[in-house]
């Protein structure tokens, strides 16, 4: 340390004395041979580690740590700086980094993007590697289970606007599960990986998921014992209202105060008139770590083949839950915003909807277009280029092939396979009379229409809103 000083001090002398002949103005030759002797003692001296500064930036790799067993799905990449980076495996932990970046408190958002698992693609499941999710997420402190119920009737509205069969909704509370473990005798360390294994419930049979927790993951068979008891029941809020009355299960804090918010939850349901979508199951655990308190996922149902049978689940759409703990993660207090919110696998919809169309032989429309503009004779571009323009500005949603000179039938052929269900016709015949021909794509049926008619006749058919003059 005293040599150092002493370094320090010869430096700090040497720099006044560099100072001082540029002021005086010495010859460029001294001043050179003294900023050199400055330099020497510079390099001697070295740098002082304890003064070092660090540059501080976002971190990028945020995913670490967030989804338990699952983070074995993460696509881990490598900058060219050597800093780790992933591909962004949901929309959830982003939108946490974002409210703790931005200091946000509260928020109501939807979300639609591409995610990415690393995962085995099933094609004909809906199941991909990239793939497209809609997150609905509402943050801020708010009273209990108002926010839960909302994101629940939410989920039901969409799936039930979709049309795609009946639903289920499984909903289940983190707390209540973490009581449970506890109680049949899981050691803490074994909560999340026991908590995975028990997910698996909706795919294996519970002999299954005991065999993996017994043999795999060293639980006791008693134990596993009485987690079967609990998990293989489902139900509603009598349920809820049954394990309310478990004394063993009650006595734990943390499933009390879940089971608890659940009948609340229940009662918020109820009027809103979706309880008889909603089976509150012991089995749902949902793998993330990131969930804290209520958790849910849509499953579609399978019709029943004979009369008396439970109809059986085919597969998971929607899922989602609360998440307090995860801005907190982000933000460098530690400053927590109470988050819920709940994601559709969109593919996933996608690929249900296109089986149904196909076993009902039924084309899937690849566009919103609802008339094609389209000329029975040569030399007429110009005539359906006035047309389109005005059905455009009438905000009707129409197109036209781009080609000078198409043939009729190649028109209408396109309309059936885009499945279009209008076609305006122009001809010379019909220029002359001030009509233009509408035709049905599915029937055939023609009729003239009067040209300044044409607008309003197109959204009579398409149901679109008219205008009243």
């Amino acid at each position: 340390m005293a040599e150092r000083a002493a370094l320090e001090e010869l430096v700090k002398l040497q720099g006044e004395r560099v100072r001082g002949l540029k002021q005086q103005k010495a010859s460029a030759e001294l001043i050179e041979e003294e900023v050199a002797k400055l330099l020497k003692l510079k390099a001697q001296l070295g740098p002082d580690e304890s003064k070092q500064k660090f540059v501080l930036k976002t971190p990028k790799e945020t995913l670490t740590g967030k989804y338990g067993e699952d983070s074995k799905l993460i696509y881990d990449l490598k900058d060219q700086g050597g800093e780790l980076l992933s591909l962004r495996y949901d929309l959830t932990v982003p939108f946490a980094r974002y409210l703790a970046m931005n200091k946000l408190n509260n928020i109501k958002r939807y979300h639609i993007a591409k995610v990415y698992r690393r995962d085995n693609p099933a094609m004909t499941r809906g199941r991909y590697r990239e793939f497209y999710q809609c997150d609905f997420d509402i943050a801020g402190n708010f009273d209990p289970m108002i926010p839960d119920a909302e994101c629940l009737k939410i989920m039901c509205e969409i799936l039930s606007s979709l049309q795609i069969g009946d639903f289920l909704v499984k909903v289940n509370d983190r707390r209540i599960l973490d009581g449970m473990f506890a109680i049949c005798g899981v050691p803490d360390s074994k909560f999340r990986t026991i908590c995975s294994s028990v997910d698996k419930l909706d795919k294996v049979s519970w002999e299954e998921v005991k065999n993996e927790m017994v043999g795999e993951k060293g639980l006791a068979p008693e134990v596993a014992d009485r987690i079967g008891d609990y998990v293989q029941q489902h139900g509603g809020v009598s349920l809820v209202e049954q394990l309310l009355q478990d004394p063993k299960l009650s006595q734990n804090k943390q499933a009390l105060e879940g089971l608890r918010d659940l009948k609340l939850l229940f009662e918020y349901l109820t009027l809103f008139g979706i309880d008889d979508k909603i089976s509150f199951d012991l089995s749902l655990a949902r793998g993330l770590d990131y969930y804290t308190g209520v958790i849910y996922e849509a499953v579609l149902l399978q019709t029943p083949v004979q009369a008396g049978e439970e109809p059986l689940g085919v597969g998971s759409v929607a899922a989602g839950g609360r998440y307090d703990g995860l801005v907190g993660m982000f933000d460098p207090k530690g400053r927590k915003v109470p988050c819920v919110g709940l994601s559709i696998g969109v593919e996933r919809i996608f690929s249900i909807v296109e089986q149904r169309l196909e076993a009902l032989e039924e084309k899937v429309r690849t566009t919103e277009t609802q008339v094609l503009v389209a000329s029975a004779q040569k030399k007429l571009l110009e005539e359906r280029l006035k047309l389109v323009s005005e059905l455009w500005d009438a905000g009707i949603k129409a197109e036209l092939l781009y080609k000078k000179n198409p043939k009729l039938l190649n028109q209408l052929q396109y309309c059936e396979e885009a499945g279009i269900p209008l076609v305006a016709i122009i001809g010379e015949q019909e220029l002359k009379d001030g009509v233009i021909k509408l035709r049905s794509v599915t029937s055939r049926e023609e009729v003239d229409i009067r040209r300044e008619d044409l607008v309003e006749e197109i959204k009579r058919r398409t149901g679109q809103p008219l205008c009243i003059c």
